[in-house]
């Protein structure tokens, strides 16, 4: 059967569900397009009482879209730690760099917020279930079209989705990107990200550890709730196929020996449980085409050692709900002019992201002396002017808007 709607969400990840979630609730006639799993009632896989190993830190933005949407507080708080403090490791030898970001010094409560995947998908899950206006699809899109009037999906089983405006929030591999013609510059890292959870000796007090080195990567520990502790180790290939077949004993050692590592004695939240995920940037040569509006990893794929890629994505999804609150309750939400205004307000945020994600990347991939020092004095420079830090830290709380 064909079916009518105002905006068409193609997408089963957070990004998706926050973004149909919210024009729903702004009373826009909403279809959200999601993989057919055999039911509709069941969009994500139910948590368990393990802690998730995929986590994101989430910034002021992504709290308050989410507080907007009413789910944040449906989220278990008991799962959800904030981060007091960030500090920054240079490469690890005797003139190391080294820079601090606390709370107190950039005048905010928190920095951010981790929150498993788990957690907050299962959140959205519930909401989805009850939201007006929210129409959810399960199915496979098979062509996108789109002519002066609305675009058309087109699905497998023959039936069509009509709409004023499709989000494509599909991920860095992008359906909808693709079916649009946009190009995109890749480069590949040659890296990927292991992740998972440790138990630590000692209590991590709120703050989140990171070592940038020359030959390991960059390594990242995030403070869990409780003396928890989880790990993103943005490792070159070979090293990373090593990590991923030892064991998650001798992963605890290699992190234990880290300098300076403050947290004791690590342990093995639950045996044998890690992933690894390969790390690129993906930069499209537009963010909208005809009817059409990317958001989240669709619209930019950045390296995760600043944590922000989701953050990222719900500035999209909050710069193009404000749009289209502005537009009103009736009217063209494919309009080119909407959707110019989206581009437009969303070029300097990840433009900024990106020059910054890879530009960090370049800087400590090399193992040049000259640049060693000079990265490692610029770290402890910065870490002595508290100003330039508190203009760090509101960038990355707020974004560049």
């Amino acid at each position: 059967m064909n079916s009518h709607c105002d905006v068409c969400v193609v997408g089963n990840g957070a990004i998706g569900k926050v973004t149909a979630l919210g024009l729903a609730q702004a009373g826009v006639k909403t279809n959200l397009l999601v993989p057919f799993s055999g039911s509709q009632n069941s969009i994500s896989p139910s948590r368990t009482a393990d802690w998730d190993v995929r986590v994101y830190a989430l910034n002021q933005i992504a709290r308050d879209l989410l507080a907007a949407i009413k789910v944040w507080d449906a989220m278990d708080a008991t799962r959800i730690a904030p981060v007091d403090a960030m500090i920054v490791n240079g490469d690890g030898k005797s003139r190391s760099g080294k820079l601090t970001f606390d709370a107190y010094g950039a005048r905010v409560k928190e920095l951010a917020w981790i929150v498993e995947d788990a957690n907050l998908n299962q959140a959205l899950d519930a909401a989805l279930k009850f939201a007006p206006n929210l129409h959810i699809v399960a199915g496979k899109a098979v062509k996108l079209s789109s002519d002066s009037d609305r675009a058309t999906i087109e699905l497998e089983s023959g039936s069509q989705i009509h709409a004023s405006l499709v989000v494509g929030a599909d991920g860095g591999q992008s359906w909808v990107r693709g079916q649009c013609g946009i190009g995109i510059d890749y480069r590949p890292y040659h890296q990927k990200a292991i992740v998972t959870n440790f138990s630590c000796e000692k209590p991590h007090h709120g703050a989140a550890w990171q070592w940038f080195t020359s030959h390991s990567g960059i390594i990242a520990l995030l403070p869990l709730p409780g003396q928890r502790i989880s790990l993103v180790w943005s490792a070159p290939e070979n090293l990373a196929e090593t990590l991923m077949q030892e064991s998650l004993d001798g992963l605890a050692r290699r992190i234990e020996e880290l300098p300076g590592q403050p947290f004791g004695r690590l342990t093995p939240l639950q045996p044998e449980v890690k992933k690894s995920f390969p790390l690129a940037l993906i930069r499209p040569h537009a963010i909208t085409a005809s009817r059409v509006a990317l958001v989240g990893d669709a619209a930019h794929v950045v390296h995760p050692l600043a944590g922000h890629g989701m953050n990222l994505g719900f500035a999209d999804v909050n710069a193009l709900l404000q749009l289209i609150n502005e537009h009103g309750p009736s009217g063209d939400y494919g309009d080119d002019r909407l959707l110019g205004r989206y581009a437009r307000a969303r070029k300097e945020d990840i433009l900024l992201m990106q020059l910054a994600t890879d530009g960090l990347e370049r800087l400590f991939a090399t193992e040049l002396e000259p640049v060693s020092f000079l990265r490692n004095a610029g770290l402890n420079l910065i870490d002595k002017f508290p100003f330039i830090k508190r203009r760090l830290i509101s960038h990355a709380l707020r974004g560049a808007n």
